[in-house]
């Protein structure tokens, strides 16, 4: 089996609210991807479609964006695991690559969340937890993450105050992004003010600065075969290891919550593949919907030890000069989470890293990128390894 190469990537602005209907915005991150390659339509074999279809009225989105794009006959296929569906649809093209069934495939993430009000997607949101036994019960995704939050310091001693680095380094690379949604500075001295927006509770311990915004986008990954990449990329990047887990939906039937098992078993599975550990990343993007994933992330990437975590962002060891640079694209909290688009923008970062080509949020000369990307709470995990060689 050849190597299966990453040969364009494409993302569009994240907004939120985008004026237009789901296939222009799938346009928007696959026309940036199809130039990045240098690909015609009539040049791919398949297309992957992921979003999470609780959010748009359009019934089989894949057929509606393929024509569109002008992508029939070609085969067209439709992926959802909910916030992690761009990495599991990654992982669905590879598989057809790596076969032999297809050369070049496009994956293509994408959601319009702005249609819905804010009681409308939350309720949506708690749709991905068990309706018979949790949801009903009024548990959302801020008071979910707020248990991890609240049994991490409980554990280890972290502080809000920990969290809250988190968001003023997000904030610092957000403002550099022109694709992310929220531009503006944030420092430790908002979340200390109690009439400032950054420091309203949520679900406690987790504030309004500790919480990462709904948007709409999209982004557009293409993969190719060895032969095919070598042949029509001047830099393609490897795809080396690839990992996904499963974990129980009710939070009863979960070991402990001071960490997320999948993105822990993801991990090992993709370092396994890949034939690396953990000190050979140069650079990494996190699942950061709230602030407390990115810390659990750290530990359960094995960046540092459980309970270790907050060390890394107090010495600024996740800055792109620190010792493992992690979001320096402002991850979700700055970015936005449009949910399908969410995998996909994490890919095209570590591609632009691995390329040479991310301008202001550059990491020096990485080698290996890492990409972690979290479905639910917990629900469904994928990392995903790259390399430039």
């Amino acid at each position: 089996m050849g190597k299966v190469g990453i040969i364009g990537v494409g993302q569009s602005a994240f907004v939120r609210t985008y004026p237009g209907s789901i296939r222009e915005l799938a346009f928007e991150g696959f026309k940036e991807a199809m130039a990045d390659a240098g690909l015609d339509p009539g040049e791919m074999d398949a297309t992957v479609i992921c979003s999470a279809p609780e959010y748009d009225k359009q019934r089989s989105p894949a057929g509606v964006i393929s024509e569109y794009l002008g992508l029939n006959p070609q085969p067209t296929f439709y992926v959802e695991t909910l916030c992690s569906s761009g990495s599991t649809g990654l992982k669905l093209a590879y598989s057809l690559v790596a076969s032999g069934l297809h050369d070049v495939v496009a994956v293509i993430g994408f959601q319009i969340m702005s249609q819905l009000s804010s009681e409308e997607s939350q309720e949506r949101m708690a749709r991905g937890a068990d309706i018979q036994w949790e949801s009903p019960f009024g548990t959302m995704m801020p008071a979910y993450y707020a248990l991890h939050a609240q049994n991490h310091m409980a554990t280890y001693g972290t502080t809000p105050e920990d969290l809250a680095l988190i968001r003023v380094k997000a904030s610092t690379y957000g403002q550099m992004n022109e694709k992310a949604v929220y531009r503006k500075a944030v420092d430790l001295e908002m979340f200390s003010d109690p009439e400032n927006k950054m420091a309203q509770p949520v679900s406690s311990p987790l504030r309004t600065g500790d919480c990462c915004a709904n948007a709409d986008g999209s982004a557009c990954v293409i993969v190719a075969n060895e032969d095919k990449a070598r042949a029509l990329c001047r830099k393609p990047v490897w795809i080396k290891g690839l990992g996904a887990s499963s974990a129980p939906v009710n939070m009863a039937g979960r070991d402990e919550l001071n960490h997320l098992s999948v993105g822990l078993e993801a991990g090992r599975q993709a370092y396994a593949m890949a034939g690396i550990s953990p000190s050979d990343v140069d650079v990494a993007e996190v699942h950061d919907c709230f602030t407390i994933a990115e810390l659990m992330a750290y530990e359960d990437l094995g960046f540092a030890r459980p309970g270790k975590g907050r060390e890394l962002i107090q010495c600024g060891e996740t800055y792109k000069e620190g010792k493992i640079p992690v979001n320096v694209d402002g991850g979700l909290l700055s970015k936005g989470h449009p949910i399908g688009a969410t995998g996909g923008s994490q890919i095209r970062t570590i591609v632009l890293q691995l390329r040479g080509e991310a301008g202001a949020m550059q990491v020096v000369h990485p080698g290996i990128g890492l990409i972690h990307n979290i479905g639910g709470v917990g629900l469904y995990g994928n990392v995903t390894i790259l390399g430039r060689d």
